[in-house]
């Protein structure tokens, strides 16, 4: 019997600290719920089509870099394999969707 009113003492003096404690922290901390602002997008509509502008050109990009099937497949076509779309225009595609898709991503919401 005498354990326990020691333990109901000892739970009870710790709940008093445990409530201590936290009214001092709540004195000490500011309340950061109204000072936080809460935004539904993490970007706006124009950074979104921005992003779809880019992964479009990437996509194009890749499609034009894409080899052909040659119809005979002992016969080297050197032409068809070092044209200019696929050595040239492709990667200046991807390269430039690429470069969207940071601006997009960087670009700083207006002010509205």
């Amino acid at each position: 019997m005498a354990k326990k009113k020691n333990l109901k003492e000892k739970l009870q003096d710790t709940q008093k600290e445990v409530t201590s404690v936290v009214t001092e922290t709540e004195k000490v901390l500011p309340k950061t719920s109204s000072s936080v602002q809460t935004n539904a997008m993490l970007f706006q509509k124009e950074n979104y089509v921005l992003m779809g502008a880019g992964i479009v050109l990437i996509l194009l990009g890749f499609v034009l870099m894409a080899g052909g099937r040659n119809p005979d497949p002992n016969i080297f076509d050197a032409d068809a394999l070092y044209s200019f779309r696929r050595i040239t225009l492709a990667p200046i595609l991807v390269l430039l969707g690429f470069a969207v898709e940071g601006y997009a991503i960087l670009k700083k919401p207006s002010a509205q």
